[in-house]
């Protein structure tokens, strides 16, 4: 599998170590409350620890975001798929609170939902959103991905939005 992607503006690669920093003050602040957040300490370093688990695991997983030329991480976005999801996520974390608005994420995650199609092959592809993450829900919707209210839920103990994407020949 692909551990990176080109895009005009960004390069998404394999999580490393060094991007713990990025990952552990987004999840610490305010701006993860879409996600749980904030967390512990604890709970921030298990969540990045399982970002690296994951693609050790499947060979796959969420890339680091990094705009061309720098390596700073300041986003988390692809495939996540752990083995209790009833569904292939492909999932979105903008960790630089200075991005907001300018595109990243779109581009980002367009790019991983395309390598999710064409090359890792999958059927479905879901977001799993947080009720009142309106961020996430306009992204979403940008992507074209549409609301399963039908869909089976990642934690039947707790509510989330499925939004669900077709596939690109069913479209045609």
């Amino acid at each position: 599998m692909s551990e990176m992607i080109h895009t005009r503006r960004l390069i998404l690669r394999r999580p490393a170590p060094q991007d713990w920093e990025a990952a552990r003050a987004f999840s610490m602040s305010e701006r993860s409350a879409g996600l749980g957040g904030p967390h512990t300490l604890g709970k921030s370093w298990r969540t990045f620890a399982s970002e690296l688990g994951h693609w050790e695991i499947f060979g796959y997983g969420m890339w680091a975001v990094t705009l061309r030329g720098e390596d700073t991480a300041i986003g988390l976005v692809g495939p996540w798929t752990p083995p209790d999801w009833p569904e292939t996520e492909i999932g979105w974390m903008i960790l630089a609170d200075d991005l907001e608005g300018t595109g990243i994420a779109t581009e980002a995650a367009k790019a991983a939902i395309t390598h999710a199609w064409d090359v890792l092959k999958w059927d479905t592809i879901v977001n799993y959103i947080a009720p009142g993450n309106t961020r996430s829900i306009r992204l979403a919707e940008k992507l074209g991905a549409v609301l399963d209210p039908d869909a089976p839920q990642p934690k039947p103990d707790e509510h989330t939005l499925v939004y669900r994407h077709t596939k690109p020949e069913a479209e045609a």
